[in-house]
């Protein structure tokens, strides 16, 4: 794994199951192509398993990372259609999703699953995990969120031993917000952001936490609405979806974010 510096802010493409496997590869030619004088920050992709591989072929001498949209917790064994940390690491990944909403919602994936993944990933080493978190429409309508964040980080996190410079980014992403086309204010995702670095302060202490961790936001983000988080306190990059599709606003939304 390259050597990571935890000040860097980060903008990471969720690519999903939008795009085939030929559409990937096009795609990932064409951000190549547009990220080719792009120095600031870090720059990662998350295309689907199946173009994993070919993408790392088509980002050698880039400056794009490659990240896997899940993970499972165990190395190998009889676990029909997972893929293991090792085997990311080996088709060439340096980061790796864990329990976005979409696998809580869908595949019913819950915070046990999601703290045996990242336990896992840290004890492969060459990895860095992006641990989701985020309230649904029924729990921010009833102001549990405070509550709801909380007890995803703890289920998530606690008794995680943190060796050396390990690395950790929490991605808030609210779920009522995921491809709604409706973003949350800046001022709440502001105060949302405050609560987490509070929760995980408490779990590991200040200075783990500021050399460790990594906080960034999900949910709508194009590059029309991305000004408004350019200089958020505690906002150190993103999580994009449906923008990451389209190499120019992609390129739009990293820069406003990695200037």
């Amino acid at each position: 794994m390259k050597n990571k510096i935890i000040n860097n802010k980060i903008v990471v493409a969720n690519w999903k199951m939008r795009l085939s496997l030929k559409e990937s590869l096009i795609l990932a030619k064409k951000m190549k192509n547009k990220f080719k004088n792009f120095k600031s920050g870090e720059v990662v992709i998350c295309p689907n398993f199946l173009s994993l591989c070919h993408t790392k072929n088509i980002m050698e001498n880039s400056s794009i990372n490659l990240g896997s949209q899940n993970v499972f917790w165990e190395e190998k064994g009889s676990y029909t259609g997972e893929v293991s940390p090792g085997m990311l690491v080996e088709a060439g990944c340096e980061y790796a999703i864990i329990g976005h909403s979409e696998r809580r919602k869908y595949i019913l994936e819950n915070y046990e699953m999601i703290h045996q993944k990242l336990k896992a990933v840290l004890n492969n080493g060459k990895l860095v995990p992006i641990v989701c978190i985020g309230e649904n429409t029924e729990e921010r309508k009833t102001d549990q969120r405070d509550f709801i964040l909380t007890d995803q980080l703890y289920q998530a996190l606690s008794g995680i031993n943190i060796v050396g410079e390990q690395q950790i980014i929490i991605a808030y992403e609210p779920i009522w917000a995921i491809g709604s086309g409706i973003t949350i204010e800046p001022a709440e995702a502001k105060y949302a952001h405050k609560i987490i670095k509070l929760t995980l302060n408490d779990i590991f202490g200040m200075q783990v936490v500021k050399d460790n961790f990594r906080i960034i936001y999900g949910g709508s983000i194009n590059s029309r609405n991305v000004k408004g988080f350019v200089n958020i306190e505690d906002i150190d990059g993103l999580l994009v979806g449906g923008a990451s599709l389209d190499e120019d606003e992609f390129y739009k939304v990293a820069k406003a974010i990695l200037k």
